[in-house]
């Protein structure tokens, strides 16, 4: 539905529901704000946006709905006296020059005042009595330079959920407190800076710039100011976080980064054209081989997808990566150019890079650090592009990488396009909570999420859901309301298909229906299954049995410590075992280090391209696209998980490997060596709690 008005003589058109403002701006109509960012929940509290608009008194644009047949006035005779009048009062209260018109020259309000011709306010100077807090090592509060626009509550509140920022006092003595009006320094503050950047004027300002290590040419404020995805970021913070956004030239043919390399910035293509692929061969880690005998040293070697046919998993049509684009599998190349940000999942929350990105041509990008890519993820316009190239880009693509989806036509994939929402959390932030009201279906684009039950014993996690990973599909199908509570657990941007939406899906492609209601009603029984103890549920989840599909235990009544299944488990490995006789007891059995199958596994948790994930057996596998960083072995908790190395050609790749369950054989090499039948291969609910 949409609404017609006139603003300053031209007759525009806008969804029911916009604001004056937003109207204005959305046709090149400038209208002055303090209070309000295009950002931000709008308030009214400067009242400098004030527009006639048909009525006997003057109003807040930012607040004011639009309406049919409204003619607005933006900048009459009466307009213009009242905004002057307005930034006079707001300069009475204001120290000028301000810390961020001496440091930078921006402060919106002395801007505003001199585009207004003011230079000496006709009212008396009264500036708080707070005057500053110097308290915090981060952060520098004037009081005096605050004109009480809420912008830094909001930022605080809205933006970070970190709840600190608040109004204290009334009339002059009003001002920002901190927590229950404690000195910054004393209070919960985490000095993100997000009330800084929000500030239009002095009162908030870093106390010292952060000195970094990026390589690379300095850039300009105002160069940055002309590219679009700047012109609303605050010059105070380009100026003091200058180190943290650089000009890089490469030459065609240079290697921007590699794969599986830890990195800590992103990439902005300013010109040029580059090519994003995977080096590390597209194979699976094999055991087999030797001579004939349960001991023969079997050797580990790569093959092909093609020679390795996984039944009954559906084939993958292409590698998420930390781009825009995803690569496809057969031919895991793509090319991205001028406009193309990449590198943001490594940015954001510090992973390996997930593929090498070369230079295809001469190149110049800036590369920054993470407080520049956050500061511009939440612009609007940008976030707006980065929303556009993906629907036209990558979300076919990542529907159908997800076997369930596989089915959906292109026809209603565009009729989803501009509907589905890019939404992103910060980690910690709780997308859905257990009890809500279902009211979205969610399919993770980056990030990981945390898939947990309330209990009275404590959290029960039922999953780790990553690229790929979808959520909130059991409570759309069932009661209706959330039956887990899913966290971000880093910074996770997910596509959110509204309910309707949802529901439109199921009704047009039963076979998808049907596939997600079977998935969903295993995961209820599987969740049921594994509440349900004959011990104490506390002290099953401590020991972290609850999350293994497969255990290998050693009962101590027989063992004898003879080392037999370590060293079986090394002659059919190439030498390396891949178990450790050490490990958790529990009652009177040692839960071995190895591979333990787990339902919800850590390891999954950070794989920049996805390739270790769960069977629909719920057996753990790492996929052929592995490129070797090494996280998943970082982050086993039970150090189950090796690299192995590889030749090929002339040099070596590494891939990821774990216990493969000797599948080249009947059972286990470590259990068929045990002479005392101390070691045993099995299902931890089954084997402790089915016992009473």
């Amino acid at each position: 539905m949409s609404v017609q008005l006139t603003i300053d003589g031209l007759q525009v058109t806008v969804p029911d529901g916009t604001t004056v403002f937003d109207a204005a701006r959305m046709n090149g109509i400038a209208i002055p704000t303090l209070c309000h960012q295009q950002n931000e929940t709008p308030v009214g509290v400067c009242r400098v946006c004030v527009v006639e608009a048909g009525g006997r008194v003057l109003t807040a644009s930012c607040v004011r709905p639009a309406e049919n047949g409204m003619v607005v006035a933006t900048n009459s005779p009466k307009v213009a006296s009242a905004r002057k009048t307005l930034v006079e009062l707001l300069m009475a209260d204001h120290p000028s020059p301000c810390a961020r018109q001496r440091q930078s020259n921006d402060c919106e309000l002395e801007t505003m005042a001199r585009h207004e011709g003011i230079t000496q306010p006709r009212f008396p100077k009264r500036l708080s009595p707070r005057g500053q807090d110097e308290s915090s090592f981060s952060i520098a509060v004037d009081h005096e330079a605050c004109i009480l626009c809420d912008r830094c509550i909001r930022g605080c509140d809205e933006i970070r959920n970190n709840n600190v920022l608040g109004r204290r006092g009334k009339g002059f003595f009003a001002g920002i407190a901190f927590d229950l009006n404690s000195p910054m320094g004393n209070s919960n503050c985490v000095s993100c800076g997000e009330c800084m950047v929000s500030c239009p004027t002095g009162a908030l300002t870093n106390r010292r710039v952060v000195q970094t290590q990026l390589h690379g040419d300095p850039v300009e404020t105002e160069e940055l100011k002309q590219l679009h995805y700047f012109e609303k970021v605050s010059g105070t913070f380009l100026e003091l976080n200058q180190n943290a956004i650089v000009r890089r030239h490469y030459r065609k043919g240079e290697i921007i980064c590699r794969e599986g390399e830890y990195g800590s910035t992103a990439f902005y293509i300013v010109e040029g054209q580059v090519s994003v692929f995977i080096s590390t061969p597209i194979a699976h880690v094999k055991t087999g081989g030797g001579a004939s005998g349960l001991f023969s040293r079997l050797g580990s070697f790569l093959t092909g997808r093609k020679q390795d046919r996984r039944e009954g998993e559906n084939d993958r049509r292409s590698i998420p990566i930390d781009a825009p684009v995803d690569l496809p599998y057969d031919n895991p190349v793509a090319q991205l150019g001028p406009g193309d940000l990449f590198g943001e999942m490594t940015c954001m929350s510090l992973y390996p890079r997930s593929a090498t990105v070369q230079a295809a041509t001469d190149c110049v990008m800036y590369e920054m650090l993470r407080n520049v890519l956050d500061i511009m993820q939440r612009n609007k316009t940008l976030k707006a592009q980065i929303d556009d190239n993906y629907r036209r880009r990558a979300l076919e693509d990542h529907l159908k990488s997800v076997p369930i989806f596989s089915s959906l036509t292109e026809e209603f994939i565009d009729s989803l396009r501009q509907n589905v929402e890019l939404v992103r959390y910060n980690k910690g932030d709780v997308i859905c909570r257990q009890g809500d009201i279902a009211d979205a279906f969610y399919l993770i684009r980056i990030g990981f999420v945390k898939v947990s039950e309330d209990h009275p014993e404590g959290e029960l996690i039922l999953a780790y859901l990553g690229r790929g990973g979808y959520f909130g599909e059991i409570g759309l199908l069932t009661e209706g309301r959330r039956v887990a509570t899913c966290t971000a657990l880093d910074h996770v941007e997910v596509v959110r298909i509204q309910k309707d939406d949802f529901e439109r899906m199921m009704d047009a492609f039963p076979d998808v229906r049907e596939k997600l209601h079977v998935v969903a009603m295993r995961h209820i029984e599987e969740n049921k299954a594994r509440v349900t103890a004959n011990v104490p549920l506390n002290q099953f989840l401590t020991q972290g049995l609850m999350e293994a599909q497969s255990l290998l235990i050693l009962d101590l009544d027989k063992c004898t410590r003879c080392d037999n299944c370590v060293r079986a488990c090394a002659d059919a490995h190439d030498g390396i075992t891949r178990l450790i006789r050490e490990g958790l007891r529990y009652e009177n059995y040692l839960i071995a280090t190895s591979c333990r199958q787990c339902r919800d596994p850590l390891c999954m948790v950070g794989c920049p391209v996805g390739s270790i994930r769960r069977r629909n057996s719920l057996e753990v596998i790492i996929e052929d696209w592995c490129i070797g960083c090494g996280l998943c072995a970082k982050n086993c908790p039970y150090g189950n998980i090796t690299l192995h190395p590889f030749k090929v050609g002339a040099e070596v790749k590494k891939k990821a490997t774990s216990c493969d369950l000797c599948t080249e054989h009947a059972e286990p090499s470590c259990v068929y060596a045990c002479p005392h039948d101390a070691a045993h291969r099995v299902e931890p609910n089954q084997f402790f709690l089915g016992r009473g």
